[in-house]
């Protein structure tokens, strides 16, 4: 995907040429059902719209279409013809998706009785023009998106419309995060004015635009707008630290010279986890797993906290070591962005190396072939023989399969010696 750049293009001054450009970048003769397969009043809105000028569209983009009549009939007409599988998604309002060949395709029956008055009911400016499908010469655009495009401009079409759906508050944003626009003025104010009404908004629809947000090219000012503007406030237990935020930045992925996959999966986790702890991922219906790593991710950065957290982390005892690299092993790079570059690098080295034995710990041998060279049984006492095992082999104490199989015969005559419960020999 291109990041936006044509935005300054000239060529998207005049409407006409601007709907040219657009139709040839969106191609519908790639779409999996073509134009005229649509009622002739359909007309393209939204992201696909504000994309194609931008030149930032993806090979398959999204597609958002208006109609005049029953979109969600007209959605399962056209899936019974060419396909796909048919989504309603409001089925009140008559919106449906159609999924087909990799594609989205979203209809949605036309709001206030007319398309300028659909348009005049959406968020912001840039998501307010239209292609009708029938007429390509043609941009409808009567809220002056084209010319905020041009200035990088991220202005509401309303006050009102933010209310309606608080949800828009932090999609600005995000908008603003991804496209690298400046959000207006009167707009900001608006947000600040309406900020508590986010509270209302279903959490994982929060969380989706935060997360969208905590990876965007730009996130990094907008982040701090949305600190400022209080609009993490309902899930927040204590305001994010600026600081820590602050070193969530590209500069920082720079330094530790982080490649564009680590980077990817570093900063997103590092800023969502300086904004909420795991309670509050839980409030906004967030997976387990994402709670699991934004717990961990805090929990070493106090652990370790300090002007040194290399030495800090080198001072652990070698069972907490040993766990911070087991919590860690995807999400270490999302700690090291904090530290200081040089020793950060070195670790990083590391755990760039999949057969590092600490960076990445194993099991060093598994607990089938410990069953069956030395006749134990499943058991709880199985898994601690295990976990000392992968310690041994973490600090570099057993190099082999049978260093393995000694160690372990010397662990479970510890363990009865010390009258513990060892694994029960067949």
């Amino acid at each position: 995907m291109h990041m936006p750049g044509a935005a300054t293009d000239e060529a998207i001054v005049n409407p006409a040429v601007a709907a040219e450009l657009a139709w040839q970048r969106l191609a519908p003769a790639d779409w999996p059902l073509p134009p005229e397969a649509f009622p002739a009043e359909a007309t393209l809105v939204g992201g696909a719209v504000r994309d194609a000028l931008l030149n930032r569209l993806g090979p398959e983009p999204d597609l958002d279409l208006v109609v005049a009549g029953d979109a969600v009939q007209l959605c399962r007409q056209l899936g019974r013809r060419h396909g796909g599988s048919v989504v309603v998604l409001d089925a009140e309002r008559s919106i449906a998706r159609l999924v087909i060949r990799g594609w989205s395709i979203d209809l949605a029956r036309q709001e206030g009785g007319s398309l300028l008055a659909d348009l005049q009911r959406r968020d912001y400016t840039i998501n307010a023009m239209a292609l009708p499908l029938t007429e390509p010469g043609a941009l409808v655009d009567p809220l002056g998106g084209l010319q905020h495009l041009q200035q990088r401009r991220l202005v509401a079409v309303a006050e009102r419309n933010l209310v309606d759906d608080p949800l828009r508050l932090l999609r600005g944003l995000r908008l603003a995060g991804e496209l690298g626009f400046e959000l207006d003025p009167t707009t900001l104010t608006w947000i600040q004015r309406h900020h508590p009404s986010i509270a209302a908004v279903a959490g994982e629809r929060v969380l989706a635009e935060l997360e969208k947000l905590a990876g965007a090219p730009a996130a990094q000012p907008q982040l701090i707008a949305c600190q400022a503007l209080g609009l993490l406030r309902p899930w927040q237990t204590q305001p994010a630290d600026a600081a820590a935020l602050a070193a969530c930045s590209p500069e920082a992925a720079d330094a530790l010279e982080l490649t564009s996959d680590e980077r990817r999966l570093a900063l997103p986790l590092a800023r969502l986890a300086t904004l909420l702890d795991a309670a509050a991922l839980a409030q906004l219906r967030s997976s387990r797993k994402l709670q699991q790593r934004v717990d961990g991710l805090r929990h070493w950065q106090q652990r370790l906290g300090g002007d040194d957290p290399a030495r800090a982390a080198e001072a652990l005892p070698e069972e907490e070591r040993l766990q911070l690299h087991r919590q860690l092993e995807t999400d270490l790079p999302a700690l090291l962005l904090s530290w200081q570059p040089a020793t950060a690098r070195h670790w990083l080295s590391r755990w760039r190396d999949a057969q590092d034995p600490l960076f990445h710990p194993r099991p060093a041998i598994d607990g089938n072939s410990l069953q069956r060279e030395l006749g134990l049984t499943a058991s709880p006492a199985l898994g601690q023989l295990l976990l000392h095992l992968m310690r041994e082999r973490a600090f570099g104490r057993l190099k082999n399969h049978t260093d393995a199989l000694q160690a372990a015969r010397e662990w479970l005559a510890s363990a009865h010696h010390c009258g513990e419960r060892a694994p029960r020999r067949d």
